[in-house]
């Protein structure tokens, strides 16, 4: 076995081992998800154990620490030690907010400070989006949109530099945050995220290993990622035995959006990979705020998972279909330049309206 395959067994393992212990402290700590009424967005029928996403978080860190004391120079790809502290202070945080709202149920008020936080430690470790690819070219065939025009070294520290560039600092801020809020408003069934985010580190993983970008680095850490995930789809899968929770939701979309940047700030192949989960958390957004006239942090039953479910496909059919659906737009992205991923991502916006319109009016004609 290559060192890939040998990081996802492991990871795989440990994740599934951690998932008992996981399980125990959620029932010891009360941090249980317990279905309501009939009308609650809640498909599950019993009450399931929350802080799943900590079983990955372990498996993740610890298999991560472990390749580090074995030698993996991760900083040959850019990847210092200042940016893994930096990832885990971030998934730290989510972890700590997780088990706060599994256990207390927090006001979506709170709920947003904790991601925010782990976002802002993750640009203050140097991680950022310095660049964008330009689909058309400019006018002189510019070919990217630079957003490191402004940076300024506020103080050294241990000889790492803490500099402030304020186009991408916020560019890669706003980014983490969408991409967490995708991943946790996309938490609606069984194994769903766990899926999704599993062929997402795929993608990045083979994306970072393109002979072009060659950043076995970042690859590890995809890896990493798949394996851990893996591990826990199978105690998560229909009818689930543990659900992420809210740290662990928010965690998948934090760590994938960050290999995003640092497998080469390959931001667009990863938005194509979850594109279908990222228009459907803009609707509902825009549906919230406009139409609706509430927050926007508000749950509900209106995610396209849950109205595939309202037109009669089983939960297995759905969770199966929006994997294959990611998986085809994951692949497809790794073939095509700038220009394409943008036509592709048009062509997906498209598609995902008039599927939109089609599932209400299946639901309609069915009343």
């Amino acid at each position: 076995m290559d060192l890939l395959s040998i990081v996802f067994v492991s990871a795989g393992i440990l994740s599934f081992a951690f998932v008992p212990i996981v399980r125990k402290l959620a029932w010891r700590f009360h941090a249980v998800d317990i279905p309501a009424t009939a009308n609650d967005r809640k498909v599950h029928t019993r009450p399931t154990p929350l802080l799943g996403g900590l079983a990955v978080f372990f498996s993740f860190f610890i298999l991560v620490f472990l390749l580090y004391l074995w030698g993996v120079d991760f900083s040959a790809n850019q990847i210092t030690a200042k940016h893994l502290i930096g990832i885990f202070l971030g998934s730290a945080l989510l972890m700590i907010g997780g088990f706060l709202d599994d256990r207390y149920r927090l006001p979506p008020a709170k709920q947003i400070i904790w991601p925010i936080a782990a976002a802002l430690v993750v640009v203050a470790s140097g991680i950022g989006i310095t660049y964008i690819t330009n689909p058309f070219g400019g006018p002189l065939g510019t070919e990217q949109i630079r957003l490191d025009g402004y940076e300024k070294i506020l103080f050294w520290f241990r000889g790492w530099p803490y500099k402030l560039t304020i186009l991408a600092d916020l560019f890669t801020f706003l980014w983490l945050l969408g991409m967490m809020y995708t991943t946790k408003f996309l938490d609606g069934l069984d194994g769903l995220v766990s899926g999704v985010t599993i062929i997402g580190a795929f993608i990045v993983a083979a994306l970072s290993l393109d002979p072009v970008v060659h950043q076995q680095g970042t690859a590890l850490l995809a890896i990493v990622l798949a394996g851990a995930f893996t591990g826990f789809l199978l105690w998560n899968w229909h009818p689930a035995k543990i659900f992420l929770g809210e740290g662990g939701s928010l965690f998948a979309g934090f760590i994938l959006g960050t290999l995003s940047i640092v497998s080469g700030s390959k931001v667009a192949t990863t938005a194509l990979v979850f594109g279908i989960p990222i228009l459907d958390v803009l609707w509902v957004i825009v549906r919230r705020l406009l139409w609706e006239r509430r927050s926007p942090l508000q749950a509900d039953r209106k995610h396209v998972h849950f109205r595939l479910l309202d037109i009669g496909l089983s939960h297995r059919r759905v969770v199966i279909l929006l994997y294959l659906l990611t998986a085809y737009f994951g692949v497809t992205a790794l073939f095509l330049q700038s220009r394409g991923k943008l036509i592709a991502f048009i062509v997906l916006s498209a598609s995902m309206f008039v599927l939109g319109i089609g599932l209400v009016l299946i639901r309609w004609i069915k009343r």
